[in-house]
């Protein structure tokens, strides 16, 4: 059982990568570590997130971590609801290569 990474279709990495990421934190990571956090899709995979990042601001991946994150529960008056879950990925970029996220907006 070989382990070559799958083709995945230009259609499907356009729907992996939902949103950038802002915070205090974020940006903390991506000054001392080139490392980037983006919203996925809550069926990617690493491997998807890793193709999407360099299909759309072509540069190089060096590791990506993903998280699942749990939606809060919140209370509406006297009823309780819970926001929904979601996915994060932590993308670390090879040196030299950068992503300006103030350009996306």
């Amino acid at each position: 059982m070989s382990h070559e990474p799958k083709t995945v279709s230009e259609m499907r990495l356009m729907q992996v990568l939902l949103a950038p990421r802002e915070s205090e934190k974020t940006i903390r990571l991506a000054d001392k570590h080139r490392q980037f956090v983006f919203k996925v899709a809550r069926n990617a995979t690493k491997h998807e997130v890793k193709q999407a990042v360099e299909l759309l601001f072509k540069v190089k991946v060096s590791s990506v971590q993903v998280v699942n994150v749990g939606g809060k529960r919140k209370r509406f008056g006297s009823s309780f609801g819970k926001r929904p879950d979601w996915k994060k990925a932590y993308v670390g970029l090879v040196e030299g290569h950068d992503i300006n996220l103030m350009n996306l907006q």
